[in-house]
């Protein structure tokens, strides 16, 4: 038996501007990383940022055979950089969730008799129904979401099903856009991938099935019997099932990897191809979450991930199928109004400085004396909302506050709508819970400590760079695991771990049992014209005394 540190395992994202992969040994050590530059390094496809915006600025799409092309350059990167294929064990992979590949008619013959001495560019260029496809940042199919969610009874109905509402980017609104305005292209269409099936498709050299994690970004699978739901297929398109094919476990071995890999860079023929699935599923592997934990992810936007038990879909937020835990669930909640904002208050209150910024959230009480303030500068994707609403500790709006309870106002409005939707979806404080924090402001030891005071549990960091790169490789590893009953966390224990933070002030724990959060959860109230969710907690909590 080769020794663990002889055996590599590979994990692959298709990202939106990059292709990326990396390579673990057996003792999970990382050994290997690459990546192409869609931009800079294929400019023939003319992107921007990886995509195409169209001429009604709705419209993003991006060539299919760009990332095809990006495999074979990348192959080809390792290959001159002296990497050993025979060695890899098994790969896995990720790709921007909610983007489809169209393969046309014919292609899966194409794919299982690929030729090792010409490129899969060159090979697949006749092989796609259509030639850009739509991805996640694509926001042209309104009509086709409204038509979804009414034919089902309502946007809650279709979350309920499927786990979230109706959005744009969600791939079964969008098969049902190119059915309707290109029905030629549909019907020439053998079978529809995610970006993360047709990836692993190309190493297997047949068609791979959508794992249940990524499919459960599309508005198509029911998350609860992990099968396509008739209704939803039956609206979206005809003869559609027949197009994705069955869906399969994310843990699933789909096959060896194809010939055309194997005589082309060597790798060996023991090499097993791990069911590919989204990048943020991915990422929740790669920051190895756990029943109870909760990973927020503090930057730009604010993202928010879930492990959940018992999910309760709701109008805001995604449930999505766990990648690493047939029996679970996992959450995504994604915040707009992120590091842009915090950044505009620290330069409005602090004198743009982050150092007088933190001695501010420390010289203020938690709770900031009742004092509240919700702070939407952009229109905010969790909840549909925008502009800036303050409160006082008698519920009464103002219209500013001093610099010194300003800074305290956003912090613990901020961490509070998290909580409180992420409690909407189902999650549950446990006394093992963890609050693992990336990002670039997750540097700030006082910023997470009123992220750890109110979640009522202690903050970890951990370096996640590359965290869907590096989920895929670890579910590479684990998926030549899973039958023999070793769980996830159990194959990947040797990792390194995250590094404790902060734990939460005494004063901020009392107050957290359930009849508090039952409370907690009821407290969403439409208080203005714009229709804002204004949060507000009034029980004995600190945070709003009342």
């Amino acid at each position: 038996m080769a020794a663990a540190e002889d055996c590599l395992y590979l994990g692959f994202d298709f990202s939106t501007q990059q292709l990326k992969v990396l390579a673990i040994d057996g003792t999970l050590t990382l050994v290997h990383q690459n990546n192409v530059q869609f931009d800079s390094e294929l400019p023939e496809f003319g992107t921007h940022g990886g995509v195409h915006i169209h001429t009604d600025r709705l419209t993003v799409t991006s060539p299919v055979l760009m990332w095809v092309k990006a495999l074979d350059l990348l192959l080809d990167k390792m290959k001159r950089a002296g990497f050993d294929f025979s060695r890899v064990k098994a790969l896995s992979g990720s790709g921007q969730q909610h983007g489809s590949v169209y393969w046309k008619t014919g292609a899966k013959q194409t794919l299982e008799q690929l030729d090792p001495g010409k490129c899969l560019c060159q090979l697949l260029q006749g092989s796609f129904a259509v030639a850009d496809s739509p991805v996640w940042m694509d926001s042209s199919t309104t009509a086709q979401c409204r038509n979804l969610e009414s034919t089902l009874g309502g946007a809650q109905t279709l979350a309920d099903i499927t786990g979230s509402r109706a959005y744009e980017r969600f791939t079964g609104n969008q098969i049902a856009k190119i059915h309707q305005s290109r029905p030629d292209q549909y019907q020439n269409t053998e079978r529809i991938s995610l970006v993360s099936s047709f990836a692993a498709s190309l190493f297997l050299g047949d068609y791979a099935a959508i794992d249940h994690s990524d499919g459960s970004g599309m508005n198509l699978l029911d998350v609860r019997t992990r099968c396509w739901s008739q209704t939803c297929l039956e609206k979206t398109a005809p003869h559609l099932e027949k197009r994705l094919g069955t869906p399969q476990g994310s843990t699933s071995v789909l096959g060896p990897v194809s010939s055309y890999f194997v005589s082309r860079y060597g790798f060996s023929v023991d090499c097993r191809v791990v069911a590919f699935t989204g990048d943020n599923p991915a990422s929740i592997a790669g920051m190895r979450l756990q029943e109870g934990d909760i990973a927020v992810s503090l930057g730009t936007s604010d993202t928010v991930f879930l492990w959940i038990k018992e999910p309760r879909p709701a109008l805001e937020g995604h449930i999505f199928c766990n990648p690493i835990d047939r029996q679970s669930y996992m959450a995504l909640l994604c915040f707009k109004n992120g590091s842009l904002t915090r950044e505009r208050i620290r330069d409005e209150c602090n004198e743009g400085s982050w150092e007088f910024f933190s001695s501010t959230l420390r010289d203020t009480p938690i709770g900031n004396h009742g004092n509240i303030g919700f702070y939407f500068d952009v229109m905010e994707i969790t909840p549909g909302a925008v502009g800036v609403h303050r409160f006082d500790k008698d519920n009464n709006k103002v219209p500013g506050f001093s610099p010194q309870v300003e800074v305290k106002a956003l912090l613990e409005g901020q961490f509070l709508s998290k909580r409180l939707h992420a409690e909407k979806l189902g999650y549950k404080i446990l006394p093992g819970t963890r609050v693992l924090a990336t990002g670039g402001a997750s540097s700030n030891r006082d910023i997470l400590q009123v992220l750890s005071d109110v979640f009522g549990a202690p903050v970890y960091t951990m370096d996640v760079a590359n965290s869907a790169c590096l989920g895929s490789a670890f579910r590479a590893l684990h998926g030549l695991l899973v039958d023999s009953g070793v769980s996830f966390a159990d194959a990947v224990k040797d990792a390194m771990e995250p590094q404790l933070a902060v734990t939460p002030n005494p004063g901020a724990l009392e107050g957290m049992h359930e009849p508090h959060n039952h409370r907690l959860r009821r407290c969403l109230t439409c208080a203005n014209t714009e229709g804002a969710y204004l949060l507000r907690r009034r029980c004995t909590s600190p945070f709003l005394p009342t």
